[in-house]
């Protein structure tokens, strides 16, 4: 490996490191026990509408939306009942991005920048 490559790594590896960390610093500053009461409580809404056939996948939605997001590091879904939506949660250069998603049709309704 020339050294122009190792440098060209660590920088890499760097940069990985900072947006991690971010990452970790964003979740850390939520509360811990609202945030995983709603995740239980908009998954299984989200199951529930799945059954009764209200709304897509989420792993179809995300198949649609991820690949738009290139470079972006994925957080994570939230599921809003009663608007049908879903909101997909990125992080990109230190900065949060959100997907808002029509849950029923697929469709992206907004995308924050």
């Amino acid at each position: 490996m020339s050294h122009s490559q190792s440098v060209q790594s660590c920088g890499i590896r760097r940069q990985i490191m900072i947006r991690t960390l971010l990452a970790i610093a964003l979740v850390a500053s939520f509360p811990a026990a609202p945030a995983f009461a709603g995740q239980g409580d908009e998954a299984g809404m989200a199951r529930k509408d799945l059954r009764a056939g209200n709304v897509r996948p989420l792993r179809e939605i995300e198949r649609r939306v991820l690949p738009m997001m290139a470079g972006a590091q994925y957080l994570g879904p939230e599921y809003d009942p009663a608007a049908y939506t879903y909101r997909l949660k990125f992080i990109r250069d230190g900065r949060v991005m959100f997907v808002d998603v029509d849950a029923r049709s697929g469709e992206v309704l907004r995308q924050s920048r």
